[in-house]
Order: C-alpha cells, then sequence, then structure tokens
C-alpha cells in the first residue's frame, strides 16, 4: 500500500501510542461513574446526532467510551480481553495503522448514525428540518478490533468460563452471524450502522480475502484435475458403443485374438469380428 506508507511516514508521529489502553481507561472511568448513585447517566453519552446538532458536541467523543452494560466481573473479563485483542492487532498492525484502523471505523460510525437520523428526520412544525433522535452505538465499532484479531491470529484459543476450549475463529464466524441477525432484524438502519462499522475491517483485510478466495478456486479446480487424471480408464465396446461411464458396472473385456486393446462388452464379446493388425493388414 504506497499510499498507507506514505501516510505514515507524513503523519506516523501523530498516532496515539496505547491506544487500547487509552479506550480501555476511559470506559473504565465511564463505567465507574454511571455505577454511582448520583454518577453520569449513559444518556448523556450516547451518540445521538439531534443532540449533537443542538450543541451537545462532546457526544461525538464520549460515545467511543461507553462501556457495556454488563456487571462488574463481566465487566472485567471484557477489559481483559479488549486489551488482548487491541494490542495484538496494535503490535502488528503498527501503533499508526492500528490509529487508522480505528478512526477509519469511528468516522464511518459518525456518518452512518447522521445518515441515518437525517433519512428517518423530517421538517417540524415550524418548518425547520430535525434529525431523527436516534442513537448510535459503539458495540460493532469495537468488535472489529476483535474481527481484526480473529484474522490476524485464527488459531488463538481461548478458554470460556476458564474451561471450554474455542478457537477465536469460530468465535469470530459467531459474530459474523450476529452482525447479520442485527441487520435482519433491524433493516436498512442496522444494515448503515452494521456496514460502516466494519467499513475498516474491509479496507485492511478485504484482499487477503479476495486472494484466498482466488487460491481456493484455483486448489479446487487443480483438485477437480487430479481427480479427472485418476479416474478409472473408460471402457467402451467397440461393436455397440456402450461405455463404462454410461454401465458402471458392466464388466468390459478385451479380447486376446484381436490385435491391439480392443474392448467389448459381455453380449459382443464372443460375438463380433476380430481386428486384424494393421501391419498385416497392409501387406
Amino acid at each position: 500500500m504506497p499510499l498507507l506508507k506514505r501516510l505514515e511516514a507524513r503523519f506516523g508521529r501523530y498516532a496515539v501510542p496505547n491506544l487500547t489502553l487509552a479506550l480501555i481507561s476511559g470506559q473504565a472511568l465511564l463505567y465507574v461513574l454511571t455505577s454511582l448513585p448520583q454518577g453520569a447517566h449513559v444518556e448523556n453519552v450516547m451518540l445521538v446526532p439531534a443532540k449533537v446538532v443542538d450543541g451537545e458536541i462532546w457526544r461525538l467523543a464520549t460515545f467511543l467510551f461507553m462501556p457495556p452494560a454488563i456487571g462488574p466481573l463481566f465487566v472485567l473479563f471484557h477489559f481483559l480481553l479488549f486489551n488482548l485483542y487491541g494490542t495484538a492487532v496494535e503490535h502488528h498492525l503498527g501503533r499508526f495503522r492500528y490509529n487508522l484502523y480505528f478512526a477509519i471505523g469511528y468516522l464511518a460510525n459518525v456518518l452512518a448514525a447522521f445518515a441515518g437520523a437525517a433519512i428517518l428526520g423530517g421538517f417540524g412544525p415550524d418548518g425547520k428540518f430535525e434529525l431523527a433522535p436516534i442513537a448510535a452505538s459503539n458495540y460493532f465499532l469495537y468488535g472489529t478490533v476483535f474481527l481484526g484479531f480473529a484474522r490476524l491470529f485464527p488459531e488463538y484459543t481461548i478458554y470460556l468460563f476458564f474451561v471450554l476450549p474455542v478457537k477465536i475463529r469460530w468465535l469470530a464466524w459467531l459474530a459474523w452471524a450476529m452482525m447479520a441477525y442485527a441487520v435482519y432484524i433491524g433493516g436498512w438502519l442496522a444494515a448503515l450502522l452494521v456496514g460502516a462499522s466494519v467499513l475498516n475491517y474491509f479496507l485492511f483485510f478485504g484482499l487477503d480475502h479476495v486472494r484466498e478466495a482466488r487460491a481456493a478456486h484455483r486448489r479446487i479446480a487443480f483438485e477437480a484435475k487430479a481427480r479427472s487424471a485418476l479416474k478409472p480408464p473408460r471402457h467402451e465396446c467397440r461393436v455397440c458403443g456402450l461405455d463404462s461411464d454410461e454401465s458402471p458396472r458392466t464388466l468390459f473385456r478385451y479380447c486376446s485374438k484381436c490385435a491391439g486393446q480392443v474392448c467389448y462388452c459381455p453380449e459382443h464379446i464372443r460375438d463380433h469380428e476380430h481386428v486384424a493388425e494393421e501391419a498385416k493388414a497392409t501387406r
């Protein structure tokens, strides 16, 4: 990717180091604040385009730190796993490319949220156009980090409930299935938000999937040719034309009195005109 290399050479020094840790720290802080009796409310940090237009600009940043709505033990497990996934992807891609990977997903999510709110919006009683009050989640955006990890390390094994070993690639298939189901039940708006979330994944790993598909096609074609070459020889009766493809259970035989390898079906093996040697026929 010459363009990516040029961007990295020019803007690489601005990349945020340890981005995964920064995201986890923000999520953990917000999780604690929203857990306090008089703490923050999640509704005030969600990405709601209509609220952003009204002046609540902070939502463009705070929605990134929305923690999952799960218990303390599970949220700790979530942070540990995300640290594993994000750190591994960042180490493999490099600081700048990992920042770019996440930034593309972020911008695509924001644009998709505003596009969906605009499509569902309309003109109010005062004749002013208003965005629909929809909210966007960071769930699928963070999911793309997991998908990137599964793409890079498909054989990595995690232990569900510290007991059941599962290859990470199977969990990735489950994640894709959950996204597909979200699109199925959520319609075009869910498709827009999910598509925006996985845009970064396909920009970074889409070509690898295309190459693998082409390689798989070539392998299948080669194996088909190999199987064809290893197929048993085709037998065909010289008299009636019956062959072993049409009648695979027929016992074809070769006449020892005919010149060369001449095949006959059981009906004509004893009732046929013998083939003379060409050399003797021409003398």
